[in-house]
């Protein structure tokens, strides 16, 4: 890919990009203010403001770099900081804290998939093309995010939510991964295995949007 082809890329992909990993740390944040933590609200972090949520590296280097390599477009910001203990069931609410921010990509994703059939409806439009093309990406990014932090694997949210409904051993077994889940998801980046993971599942979710909205 040339520089050019680059550029109108990231154009193109910076407002799904940021919504995306905006709205998924704002919800986790929203989620558990409701249920008594009031950490990430005392922090300021229950915001749309991007700027609140922006990693230099997750949010713009290895989204860039994806985009360059042609890989599955990924990132993350800095998570909202969540004191579980602070929840009023700690066990329990967990669930819907994790929950929160991949039901947020889920909604933005099929909210891009709308966006994407009225701009196909006026396909003689001159901002028809990019608008499509923004939408594909917005659709791609929070498919991505959903389906990747779904992964039971702690610290995403696939983690916390299988600890929050395995039996207290269990859990507490699973939890002792925490401190090595990063190295894992790194290797499992780097290596073909994230994308023969992910693959299946977002071809089921790209079936569900064009059932639903006949793309």
């Amino acid at each position: 890919m040339n520089i050019e082809n680059l550029i109108q890329i990231i154009a193109l992909a910076a407002i799904p990009v940021l919504f995306a990993i905006t709205l998924h740390e704002a919800a986790h944040g929203y989620v558990a203010r409701h249920f008594g933590d009031m950490t990430a609200y005392q922090q300021g972090r229950i915001s749309l403001n991007p700027v609140r949520h922006i990693d230099p590296v997750g949010t713009i280097l290895l989204p860039i770099l994806t985009l360059w390599m042609g890989g599955i477009l990924f990132g993350w910001a800095k998570p909202v900081p969540v004191n579980f203990a602070a929840l009023r069931n700690p066990k329990k609410d967990m669930l819907w804290v994790a929950l929160a921010g991949p039901a947020s990509n889920l909604f933005m994703a099929f909210g891009w998939a709308l966006f994407a059939k009225i701009a196909l409806a006026f396909p003689d439009g001159y901002y028809a093309v990019p608008m499509v093309e923004m939408a594909k990406i917005g659709i791609n990014i929070n498919l991505v995010l959903m389906v990747l932090n779904l992964l039971p694997l702690p610290p995403l949210d696939g983690g916390r939510i299988a600890i929050s409904m395995l039996p207290h051993r269990q859990a507490y077994q699973l939890a002792q991964i925490e401190p090595y889940g990063m190295f894992i998801l790194i290797f499992l980046a780097v290596t073909p295995v994230l994308s023969w993971i992910l693959r299946p599942f977002m071809g089921m979710m790209y079936s569900v949007i064009r059932i639903i909205f006949g793309l």
